[in-house]
């Protein structure tokens, strides 16, 4: 083929420019994200029961709608939180590349079969199943600056007016509003003067709902009719009441005097808000903060940008007095770390171009590989449609490495063609006995490398996804380059390489030198190979010492899933004691508003009060902060970093003695988590433990967890002892005075908690009515003797004298994971631990301290270690075998690959010994750089090997043929490696966003590449002179009949 194209060089240009072409329509059409679709989607099911508690949340909806959802198909896990305001929110994950359109019929069919088991009041409230991306996106602030509208006003002009809007915005899968003020009808009841009118809660009920109703009254002269009728008039009725008056005077009852009895006889009616369960605020002003989260798969970028533009629009319909800010834009560190990647790339570019200069000392040399570097990897795009990739980290880190990769091809044939020239053939014939010489040496080295890829693409999860979008993207590449080395790159060779002509100038004496120095070098790399290779005991010494390195290093180094990211955000998490009112937490959250503005590179402060941002649940007793940081670029100095500013802020937190307050970053992979860390779910597996001794167990072992070196941060959210009011009815007695059981019952939850009688519409938009006693009703638990209700004859019984009042405690939130009862621990790994030994110690406290009946699981980011965990050695194991095999077919023996593989373990060693000397841990990216290095190093190797083979085949002795193959090689092996080394450089020194990533695995590749080298310049040529030695049972010296063809051979292997 090669042939062909070195006097056809239109025809090569012409398949370069398609594959450029189509490369490039490629780029402008892809979506661009942080990472791939790694996240595992979900489908989430919510449902509220007004005025019920946690427990009854739990056995009413929780266990009736679990029971139907357990065993969906290719669910991984579902967790479900049941809490005191009414609201159960259950999450169902699914594996990741789930057709997510399916699962949300599945679970929605399954919830269906649930219905008729869920108390009627809930199911009027509505159950909401929708697909949900745990992905945040945004988060919008809709504030008055000078405070001219409060928080009931901000929360529905966002509901009105925006959220719709950014709902329609293609990418949005989902919109909360915290401190959301829905606007309802409140009828605030004064239960002292319902008593004296002999009038309970009940009855208020029931007349709203008879007399705000909306039927159809029909119309006069609707068919059927007599004849004769000429028109049809519709009858337009008010049956729905909307305004405050209009409720104000509904009619209880008339009263003997002839007077009217109206609800604004024993009751406050305004409009105002639902629910008062959370606020937000922004920089301590208050606030509707809109969290807006991705649909999964969506475009980051795009989606951002169109809300923005949406909003920006929008803006400027808003009255005077309202404004808006994009407090949190996680785009923005997405568009940094794209951009820090791409400045990589285009660094490396021009560091492996400056290796390839100094090298090959001419600018028409290195002009081939400048332009054959472009072409394979904008090629490399042309595929990512069809294999379902996107722009990302991985992806991008994939092109980074391949810079090096690629331009080994380009420089095996363009150092070739050199050498002949030099020797004096014409451009033409030099790269015609080239490219017959090296063609077989390129397919085999790609293919090799290729092959090392193969068992990425079937790994399972999200550990697969990591690996299989950066293997693929290498795997496209290197084939590409393959074809253009067979096509382009002899065409340019023969049209554009002439005999060399010493440069003049400071650049001409410093290639000369430098090839002086690297012929010095080039003579004692020769003396010592001698030495190596003729006394094979030191080689297999060195390797073994090497070997058993690498496995120390692998024995003892910590691991981890993915390094953490400096996103440019952290959350800050607020908990009072058990019970404590909204009006505390409110307290103390300004407090932290504050404090935490005044640390040095913190920007805005977002404030979701009501919130537990690591359970999900709105309690009274908690809040939740985002903090938004300066841009990194205002971050340099070591104090203003991430972990110094939670540090700042965990100091700040711990002096308040009212309130427990955390500090800690988002997960790594936006996402999968609620914070960075670990996730722990402690079972009550028996299903007959008590709320009490659950709570007692997740503390015992949060304690006995608290011991260990390796863990920080240790938190369990779950609570039995919030304070209760236990209410106990005597229901003899209640039949005895003739109270019906149930308006016993109904008092309660109007009172206390509020009914939702019935709707109105405003705005074109419906909402509640809601019937609640006045708040200095339900201050106190002295109030709850003040609650009468009607008895026989008519007379109002107090309910103290048919029930007892005493205190108790309870949970205000249980959660459960895959239908257990659990007590969620969170924390992470102390400083100078990993998350891998976080992990490993967690679960020996599990082993000494867990008692019988209760059991754990792993979820979140720590569940996607453990299972990666499991994973890496066998695909180290295959990747290994598949080459192997390669190589034995290619070489038709079992033998002789070992020479190439056996050395590998020194690569290892370099990977490793390069991480721990920075402090790394042996994460996802040091281990995809382990499977590039056994790609690379055999690929190195491979030249050595094939050419030492070529001779041997030719007639000389092995070793001299090794040597001479070694001796030839040690050039173009440089140059590749000095290539490859150099290109990963800006790896290694990143900064900035998602420098935690590029600088871990280019760590691990540059250290593996340094020793990749020296094992093909020093071990492998042992290795070959041991093995086919073997093959072949011969002397070292060559026989006499096959001098003549050892000398020939001599001359036309070299390149």
């Amino acid at each position: 083929m090669a042939q062909f194209f070195i006097h056809r060089p239109v025809f090569a240009t012409v398949i370069s420019l398609v594959i450029l072409l189509a490369g490039g329509l490629s780029l402008f059409s892809l979506p661009i994200t942080l990472y791939p679709q790694i996240t595992p989607p979900t489908v989430e099911v919510e449902v509220i029961y007004p005025g019920a508690n946690a427990k009854t949340v739990e056995e009413s909806v929780a266990t009736a709608i679990e029971t139907e959802v357990n065993g969906a198909e290719n669910m991984i896990y579902f967790s479900s939180k049941s809490s005191s305001d009414g609201r159960y929110v259950l999450q169902c994950t699914f594996e990741v590349g789930t057709n997510l359109d399916l699962a949300n019929v599945d679970i929605n069919n399954r919830v269906n079969k649930a219905i008729s088991k869920l108390p009627p009041e809930a199911v009027a409230s509505g159950i909401s199943i929708k697909k949900k991306s745990p992905d945040m996106l945004m988060a919008i602030s809709l504030y008055s600056p000078d405070g001219s509208y409060d928080d009931v006003y901000l929360s529905n002009y966002a509901s009105l007016n925006l959220i719709d809007a950014i709902a329609r915005t293609p990418g949005v899968g989902s919109t909360i509003i915290i401190g959301q003020r829905d606007y309802s009808m409140r009828v605030w009841l004064r239960p002292d003067k319902l008593t004296k009118l002999g009038l309970t809660a009940g009855d208020v009920a029931s007349a709203i709902r008879e007399q705000n109703v909306l039927l159809p009254a029909g119309s006069v002269g609707q068919p059927p009719a007599k004849a004769g009728v000429e028109f049809q008039y519709a009858v337009d009725v008010k049956s729905r009441l909307e305004t405050v008056e209009e409720f104000e005077n509904i009619i209880l009852r008339t009263l003997p005097d002839g007077s009217i009895l109206r609800v604004k006889d024993f009751a406050r009616t305004e409009l105002a808000a639902k629910s008062y369960t959370s606020f937000g605020r922004f920089d301590g002003q208050a606030a509707a903060v809109i969290l807006v989260y991705q649909l999964p798969g969506g475009n980051a970028i795009e989606t951002a940008d169109g809300i923005s533009a949406l909003l920006e629009e929008l803006s400027k319909s808003m009255p005077s007095g309202l404004a808006y800010d994009i407090t949190l834009d996680n785009t923005i560190f997405i568009r940094s770390a794209i951009e820090e990647v791409v400045v990589t790339f285009f660094q490396a570019l021009g560091l492996v171009l400056l290796v390839v200069f100094i090298f090959l000392g001419s600018l028409r040399a290195t002009l081939i590989p400048l332009v054959a570097i472009p072409v394979a990897l904008i090629g490399t795009f042309a595929l990512f449609g069809t294999l379902g990739f996107s722009i990302n980290m991985l992806t991008l880190f994939g092109l980074i490495l391949a810079i090096g990769t690629v331009v080994d091809d380009a420089i095996v044939v363009v150092e070739s063609v050199e050498l002949y020239i030099s020797k004096g053939l014409s451009p033409t014939e030099a790269t015609e006995r080239t490219m017959k010489e090296v063609s077989g040496v390129l397919i085999a080295s790609s293919l090799v490398l290729c092959a090392v890829f193969v068992p990425v693409a079937f790994m399972p999860g999200i550990t697969g996804q990591l690996y299989r979008q950066f293997a693929l993207t290498i795997s496209v590449s290197i084939i590409l380059s393959t074809v253009v080395a067979m096509s382009l790159t002899p065409a340019l060779c023969r049209l554009l390489l002439r005999p060399r002509k010493p440069m003049r100038g400071p650049v001409g004496w410093f290639l000369r030198v430098f090839d002086n120095a690297l012929e010095k070098t080039t003579g004692a790399y020769t003396a010592l190979t001698r030495v190596m290779v003729r006394t094979v005991v030191i080689g297999l010494t060195v390797l073994g010492l090497f070997a058993f390195g690498s496995w120390r290093l692998l024995d003892t180094m910590p691991t981890g899933f993915v390094p953490d990211e400096d996103q440019g955000y952290m959350f800050c998490a607020l908990t009072l004691p058990d019970g404590a009112s909204m009006e505390r937490t409110d307290a103390i959250t300004t407090r932290a508003e504050e404090d935490i503005l005044g640390i040095p590179g913190v920007r805005r402060v977002l404030t979701l009060g009501g919130l537990n941002i690591l359970t999900g649940a709105y309690t009274s007793n908690n809040s939740s902060l985002i903090v938004i940081l300066d841009d990194w670029g205002e971050r340099t100095t070591p104090e203003l970093q991430l972990d110094s500013i939670m540090q700042q802020a965990r100091g700040i937190l711990a002096g308040y003695p009212e309130a427990i307050g955390l500090a800690f970053s988002p997960p790594p992979i936006p996402g999968l988590g609620a914070a960075g860390g670990f996730q722990f779910e402690l079972q009550d597996r028996s299903g007959t433990s008590s709320m009490e001794s659950l709570a007692q167990a997740g503390q015992d072992f949060v304690e006995a967890a608290r011991e260990r070196p390796e863990l920080a941060g240790l938190f369990s959210s779950f609570r039995a002892n919030v304070p209760q009011i236990k209410f106990d009815l005597d229901r003899d007695k209640a039949k005895t005075l003739g109270v019906p059981i149930d308006s016993i019952f109904q008092s309660l939850q109007i009172y206390l908690g509020g009914l939702q009688v019935n709707d109105l519409t405003l705005f074109g938009r419906t909402f509640k009515v809601m019937l609640q006693a006045e708040p200095e009703f339900r201050m106190d638990p002295r109030n709850l003797k003040q609650i009468y209700v009607r008895g026989r004859e008519g007379t109002m019984v107090p309910i103290r004298t048919m029930a007892t009042f005493g205190s108790t405690t309870g949970p205000d939130l249980i959660q459960r994971y895959n239908m257990f009862r659990t007590a969620e621990i969170t924390g992470g790994a102390a400083p100078g631990f990993s998350s891998g030994q976080a992990i490993d110690a967690i679960e020996a406290v599990a082993a000494e301290t867990l008692g019988d009946g209760y059991g754990y699981e792993w979820t979140g980011t720590a569940l996607q270690e453990k299972q990666a965990s499991g994973q890496q050695g066998m695909v180290f194991l295959l990747g290994f075998l598949l080459v192997f095999l390669f190589l034995a077919a290619n070489y038709e023996s079992w033998v002789i690959p070992l020479a190439v593989l056996l050395g590998l373990p020194i690569a290892v060693f370099g990977a490793f010994f390069s991480a721990w000397l920075r402090d790394y841990i042996n994460d996802v990216y040091v281990q995809i750089g382990l499977v590039l290095l056994i790609g690379l190093g055999a690929k190195t190797a491979i030249l050595v090997v094939e050419f030492a083979k070529m001779k041997v085949e030719a007639g000389m002795s092995v070793y001299e043929a090794t040597i001479e193959a070694a001796t030839g090689r040690f050039r173009p092996i440089l140059m590749t490696a000095f290539s490859f080394i150099l290109g990963v450089l800006p790896l290694v020194l990143a900064v900035g966003a998602a420098s935690g990533s590029r600088r871990s695995l280019g760590t691990a590749v540059f250290g593996g590449m340094i020793a990749a080298t020296f094992m093909t310049l020093i071990v492998t040529p042992v290795l070959y002179r041991l093995f086919q030695g073997l093959v072949q049972r011969k002397s070292d010296k060559p026989p006499e009949n096959g001098a003549a063809q050892a000398t020939a051979a001599s001359v036309e292997v070299q390149s």
